[in-house]
């Protein structure tokens, strides 16, 4: 039972700060690589940033690069997001995923665990 487990969102104003936090339970979350998306009403899926397994390798999408910040804490089987700087723009739901392969990738379709998602609200 792969089970991950977002928390750490909420409504904030334009410029604030928030992080992010993914449980991850039921895998050797060592060799996973990690990844966190959003979706707005309306809207596609989006990459936001990916994780290798032990934190070396980092890719995260041009719309938030500067501004967020993925991490791991293998001891911990847990995953972050630092968010700063913001935006309205930023609103939506924030899930993580698991996938057992070797490279990050920014495809959801190479995902095949993912959590129920946390809701992000920006304002301005």
């Amino acid at each position: 039972q792969v089970q991950l487990v977002e928390s750490g969102g909420g409504s904030v104003q334009a410029g604030a700060s928030l992080r992010l936090s993914c449980a991850a339970s039921g895998l050797t979350f060592v060799n996973y690589v990690m990844g966190w998306f959003r979706q707005a009403p309306g809207k596609e899926r989006e990459f936001v940033a990916a994780i290798g397994w032990s934190g070396g390798i980092t890719y995260y999408a041009d719309s938030v690069k500067g501004r967020f910040t993925i991490s791991r804490d293998n001891a911990r089987n847990t995953v972050y997001l630092r968010m700063n700087s913001l935006k309205p723009e930023d609103t939506a739901v924030y899930s993580c995923a698991a996938t057992p392969t070797v490279i990050p990738s920014t495809s959801p379709n190479q995902y095949n665990n993912w959590g129920q998602g946390t809701q992000v609200t920006v304002s301005t």
